[in-house]
């Protein structure tokens, strides 16, 4: 049966609406430097507006003038339907006040405003570093770090003396552009002066395809109840709902296939700074019977797909850690918990009545072929009893799986993703197997990778590099455990109890991206580009593109989990990078 229970529902939002949480301001501080501030690093910069573009795959300092390469004009190259990226700086001895950059395009020899530009101050957070990877550690005890990571939407931005502010730069290249040569321009003024900086554009012939059309399979877990927490809102209502909305459309501008949903209480524990409440409230009813309400798992998955997140549901969890259960009994009008463990009587019972009454819910939606039983790192034994209660108690069911590999299972497993560290030589030939059956493969990094990850201190380029690999060793994509798992003040301090700063995230609140989550999509686009021409050089019979093909083949076929060690990601992207544009120019 399904009830919508008024009494469970109310009980929820109340808890949720009585805990405390971090305002959510629309203009922020940013921290102090724990490092402090040299003003003898500054004592040969300029006091006028000094200005130019650095590289995308470092993170500069904001209490030191940046060092290395800066340059007046920035060339980038993409192709239609691609967002290519720059990195604008300033820097200055003395107060510059407020500063407006706007973008503008050349028509004619003259340049007029542009609204393609898309312009973001880059903000700074505390971060640490990795240490032990996972395990405790004590904020008070630890040396802590800014790292410029938030994009903030907007152009403006107030530049005191002896400090350095990165600005974001962003072209989404329309589909519908010409193949050619563009010229931009960046103006930059203040109350003193006004600069202006040439980036030049070469669009490419070729076409990327939408993010909802990317073969890319990407993974990263939604967490809700962090967004009602940090904005002062009740738990699923219209408020929570539009705030929801910006997050998950930018989740699908990077390609999302999954949508997050929990049919447990709290399926990993309380890992998180929101632990995750169960998005389907289950009720033993007055005569023992149960009955489920679906109302909010409805709205949830509702939203998520008008928002362009519509390949596959993923529910956690049947196995969700500790293996315990949580419902609402009408007798004593509370919650009561129990435990089960997957293969016992007792979970048999507690989960048949929920799969059929489920499976006839989901088939009324229209979503059942597009559902998975998802899991966490579970262990052997508990993998193999729910497999084998699932296969026969509801074999409609598909199975999504992240954690270490057991090649005897992976035939059950539609959506497996691999734990890096399980990553080995005979990854390709598995990858294959399941590829033959219409399986999906991805794998993912954790607290405990120091390299490639996604931490707000990790290099930049690092994320990228997540694409490069996911092409170069035949997954399907990649997936994240963390999407926006907040901490506490997110805007304000990356670091949490257990993990590297940033390993709970990817973006902030307000929908603000950030540097990792764009050079994320960049790889992404690399894959894609992969893809695409490995596909048009298989059917051109040319002497010149089997040539391309060879030496596509050859420099994937040097990528792997250990590529990083010898040669830093951004130096491997750099040449891949350059290797794909010179293809993309065989006709």
């Amino acid at each position: 049966m399904r009830l919508v229970s008024l009494i469970s529902t109310v009980i929820i939002i109340i808890a949720f609406a009585c805990r405390e949480g971090q305002s959510p301001d629309r203009t922020f501080e940013e921290p102090a430097d724990p490092e402090g501030l040299e003003t003898a690093d500054w004592a040969e910069v300029s006091e006028n507006l000094n200005s130019g573009f650095g590289d995308t795959n470092v993170r500069y300092s904001r209490s030191k003038p940046p060092g290395g390469d800066i340059s007046s004009e920035l060339s980038l190259t993409g192709w239609k339907g691609e967002k290519v990226h720059g990195q604008l700086l300033f820097w200055s001895a003395s107060d510059q006040g407020k500063i407006i950059v706007t973008g503008e395009k050349s028509e004619g020899g003259v340049f007029v405003p542009d609204s393609t530009i898309i312009i973001r101050t880059v903000k700074y957070v505390l971060s640490d570093e990795f240490m032990t990877g996972c395990g405790y550690r004590d904020k008070d005890t630890i040396a802590s770090f800014l790292m410029p990571d938030v994009l903030d939407n907007t152009n403006t931005f107030i530049l005191p003396g002896m400090q350095t502010r990165p600005v974001w730069i962003s072209i989404p290249i329309p589909a519908e552009t010409s193949p050619g040569n563009y010229n931009f321009r960046l103006q930059c003024s203040s109350a003193l002066d006004t600069v202006y900086h040439t980036l030049k554009l070469e669009v490419q012939e070729k076409m990327l395809a939408p993010p909802s059309e990317w073969s890319f399979h990407l993974d990263l877990w939604q967490n809700p109840f962090a967004v009602a927490r940090y904005h002062k809102v009740k738990l699923w209502s219209q408020e929570h709902m539009d705030l929801l909305k910006p997050l998950l459309t930018m989740l699908a501008g990077a390609g999302q296939k999954c949508i997050t949903t929990t049919i447990s209480n709290q399926p990993w524990g309380g890992q998180t700074y929101d632990p995750y409440e169960t998005m389907i409230t289950w009720i033993k009813n007055s005569e023992g019977f149960w009955d489920y309400d679906y109302s909010v798992f409805d709205q949830y998955v509702e939203l998520a797909i008008s928002c362009g997140i519509d390949e596959q549901i993923n529910c956690f969890s049947m196995v969700p850690w500790g293996n315990e259960y949580r419902w609402f009994d009408q007798d004593s009008g509370k919650f009561v918990s129990a435990n089960a463990i997957p293969g016992s009587e007792e979970y048999i019972n507690i989960w048949k009545p929920f799969l059929d009454d489920f499976r006839v819910h989901l088939m009324e939606m229209g979503w059942l072929g597009k559902t998975a039983i998802a899991l966490d790192e579970r262990n052997h034994e508990e993998m193999t009893n729910m497999i084998a209660f699932l296969r026969e108690a509801a074999p409609d069911f598909k199975i999504a799986m992240a954690g270490h590999f057991f090649e005897d299972l992976s035939r059950d497993i539609y959506d497996f993703s691999y734990n890096w560290q399980d990553i080995s030589g005979d990854t390709k030939g598995h990858i294959q197997k399941r590829e033959e059956k219409g399986q999906i493969t991805t794998y993912y990094v954790a607290c405990s990778i120091p390299e490639p990850n996604t931490f707000t201190f990790s290099p930049p380029a690092q994320s990228a590099y997540l694409g490069w690999l996911s092409a170069a060793m035949g997954f399907d994509g990649f997936l994240r455990w963390a999407y926006n798992s907040w901490p506490e003040n997110p805007l304000y301090d990356s670091r949490f109890i257990t993990w590297p700063s940033g390993d709970t995230y990817m973006v902030y609140p307000g929908a603000r991206s950030s540097v990792r989550f764009e050079k994320l999509i960049d790889g992404i686009q690399d894959y894609e580009k992969i893809r695409l021409l490995r596909k048009e050089l298989a059917l051109n019979p040319s002497m010149e593109a089997a040539e391309a093909e060879l030496r596509i083949s050859e420099f994937l076929d040097k990528i792997n989990t250990a590529s990083p060690d010898s040669l830093p990601a951004h130096e491997i992207i750099k040449t891949g990078r350059q290797m794909l544009n010179e293809i993309s120019r065989i006709k």
